[in-house]
């Protein structure tokens, strides 16, 4: 039996199913504070149904009762009153919207008491979390095929993370996936999640790492080139789709002084820097191996360093090619570190006229189209046999493909 506090029985100890809880929720860490207040909107309306009119909750104030919940040693506090317990939970419930510091979102909410401050988890149905998560990472006024595309990346990226023993499943930042709640939601977006309905790209019989970029520009990066992590599915393949970006050809000229301070902070401490090469670059034109020689020697950067070091220098992405030394001067295409779909390379398909199946199939190629089966608690949610996708046929990528210009003279060069 739980036992809830005196505040209209609504915030309950421990860590609980309420009885309006849906099968699958997620729960999403949106705020770590020293004190939070979390409003409840307690006749708030159903929500309306997916990819129909957008609430009116986004804008409309919330009730004025609230609850202010801070901190004391490893328990919370409510209104100022000591709980007796780290850990306040609101179920969520069909339509419920809770306000948490002043930001709104569907479902219920936890708090927990971490680190000398109070932690707001947002608990919510996965269909709702993704209302606000996909126009959050892509503009809700692109084609319908690009949208959903996102819509299945994001909930495959969450599906695969749901995990009952940790405290939270996903933050609502740039670390994980951005998250922005009611007020993000849009018509055109919410109509993609409807359309794809617990559709998740599977591997393996899992969810698969549903990695992107914004821009990869012109050529997918794999996974073993930019963290180590062989993939078969995240590969590096020429990606014509992404070809006329706004990223696709940038230039940045970086102060000596600017490099130097990067360089010490990647432990290349060579002293009064005399060239920065590019000695190795990976089958997409990604550094592999950085050179940089000083006045008391030379040092190797390799890997995900490389790509590190040319991102701290300030590089939106990592296909680059370097030249001079003060300044030095990067140029490249692309943005993001360009594994898995490109969000303007799905641009470039939707506006093709290819569905958001030949985008998944193009991005994350030997994966299958699968749906989540089984909507219940668990370590890893339960996958249907799926379904290869359909992929652009190879004479039409031919057809659109350029040299990869950047590529060839990175390699001509002897960077």
């Amino acid at each position: 039996m739980r036992s809830c506090l005196g505040v209209g029985a609504v915030l309950c100890s421990g860590l609980l199913l309420g009885p309006g809880a849906s099968a699958l929720n997620v729960r999403v860490l949106v705020v770590s504070a020293p004190q939070l207040t979390v409003r409840l909107a307690p006749a708030a309306p159903a929500a309306p149904a997916l990819g129909g009119p957008a609430s009116p909750l986004g804008t409309a104030p919330l009730p004025a009762q609230a609850w202010t919940v801070g901190v004391s040693g490893a328990q919370l506090t409510l209104n100022g009153q000591p709980t007796g317990s780290g850990s306040l939970y609101l179920p969520p419930a069909p339509g419920s919207v809770v306000e948490i510091a002043g930001k709104a979102f569907r479902g219920g909410v936890q708090l927990r008491a971490e680190n000398g401050g109070v932690q707001g988890i947002n608990v919510v149905d996965l269909e709702d979390y993704l209302r606000g998560v996909v126009p959050a990472e892509m503009p809700a006024s692109w084609p319908a095929a690009a949208l959903q595309a996102q819509a299945v990346i994001a909930r495959t990226y969450v599906t695969a993370r749901i995990n009952p023993a940790t405290p939270y499943d996903t933050c609502a930042t740039e670390s994980c996936q951005v998250y922005g709640g009611v007020a993000a939601e849009k018509p055109q977006t919410d109509a993609a999640v409807a359309a794809t309905r617990a559709q998740v790209v599977a591997f393996g019989g899992r969810a698969a790492s549903t990695y992107f970029s914004s821009d990869s520009g012109g050529f997918t990066a794999s996974s073993a080139e930019v963290w180590g992590k062989d993939l078969p599915y995240l590969t590096a393949k020429a990606d014509p789709f992404s070809a006329d970006g706004p990223r696709a050809h940038w230039r940045l000229e970086v102060p000596l002084s600017r490099v130097q301070d990067v360089a010490g902070n990647y432990g290349a401490r060579v002293g009064a820097l005399r060239s920065v090469t590019v000695t190795r670059v990976s089958e997409s034109g990604r550094p592999l191996e950085i050179r940089l020689t000083g006045a008391n020697g030379s040092a190797v950067l390799t890997g995900a360093n490389a790509g590190g070091f040319v991102r701290a220098l300030g590089a939106s992405g990592t296909r680059v090619s370097v030249s001079g030394l003060n300044p030095l001067v990067l140029e490249g295409s692309g943005s993001g570190h360009g594994v898995g779909l490109s969000q303007y390379g799905a641009l470039g398909l939707a506006r093709a006229g290819y569905s958001h199946l030949h985008v998944l199939g193009f991005y994350y190629p030997g994966t299958l189209l699968s749906t989540l089966a089984q909507q219940g608690p668990g370590p890893a949610a339960v996958l249907t046999v799926g379904t290869p996708f359909p992929v652009p046929g190879a004479a039409e990528v031919l057809a659109l493909a350029r040299p990869a210009g950047l590529t060839a003279a990175a390699r001509g060069a002897g960077q």
